[in-house]
């Protein structure tokens, strides 16, 4: 058995900011030094503004302080079967609260967003999106899975992460790279998703969970046998110490899995 994932708690908000950046850049710098390029997928929710308070300003004079957006490759871990410009899109959720906020003169990241062409058709829509993924990180047949450097994500209420939802038959899939689903019981019910092992394979895999509404769910991740089986618990499972968790105070009121105060 490994090591469990690492729960981080922090008193403020500008506390989890700070440290969430040390995270997100020392798995930038390391992907660097691996292969020079940066593979992220984040997720929607609160989680844009929350790395938009983390990585802006870019820089703060230092060489490992300094967030290389020209180099970062940004993939959704879900997106909604809706055109860019919708108020449901996670493309532009991101774009609006975190990547709009870098200053032009700066060099932007790549992001890749969903074929718009296929919104019509979920498969084909997650199959696209597949083939963006086989492109970037190499051929389906050389890779069983592709590894992102980093993964950010959130948890809903429910313990869902990405539009993987609780006794959903698509946390059945173990081939899949990117999955469509029809009925999410969470609108609108037309998505795709990164499938369960992809969202596992994470060199790491960083999520963010704040405020008292989280702690219900967060009791039932760390202190439950049922929490095991929901999305989130299954990550933790599955990826072990490659998972962190950045929190504050109030959403792990009365969890009893030990947490810690920061990485800084």
């Amino acid at each position: 058995m490994g090591k469990p994932a690492n729960l981080y708690a922090f008193e403020s908000a500008d506390e989890l900011a700070k440290n969430l950046r040390a995270y997100v850049l020392d798995a930038q710098n390391e992907s660097l030094q691996r292969h020079d390029i940066f593979r992220v997928a984040v997720s929607g929710g609160s989680l844009p503004k929350t790395l938009a308070k983390a990585l802006l300003p870019a820089g703060n004079g230092s060489e490992k302080d300094t967030a290389k957006f020209d180099k970062w490759e940004i993939f959704y871990a879900d997106e909604r079967a809706v055109p860019l410009d919708h108020e449901d899109s996670n493309h532009r959720l991101v774009k609006e609260e975190w990547l709009d906020q870098i200053p032009k003169e700066m060099p932007q990241p790549t992001v890749f967003p969903i074929d718009v062409k296929y919104l019509n058709d979920t498969q084909e829509l997650a199959d696209q999106y597949e083939q963006t993924l086989v492109k970037q990180f190499a051929s389906r047949d050389s890779v069983k899975l592709p590894m992102f450097d980093l993964l950010l994500l959130g948890c809903g209420p429910d313990g869902h992460t990405c539009s993987l939802f609780p006794g959903h038959e698509l946390l059945r899939e173990t081939t899949g790279w990117v999955l469509p689903i029809e009925d999410s019981p969470k609108p609108p019910a037309k998505r795709i998703t990164l499938s369960l092992p992809v969202a596992t394979h994470g060199i790491k895999i960083g999520f963010v969970a704040t405020g008292a509404g989280k702690k219900d769910i967060m009791r039932k991740i760390f202190d439950s046998e049922e929490g095991h089986a929901l999305p989130c618990g299954l990550v933790n499972d599955m990826a072990q110490d490659k998972v962190s968790w950045f929190t504050d105070t109030p959403a792990i009121e009365g969890v009893q899995f030990p947490s810690r105060r920061g990485l800084l």
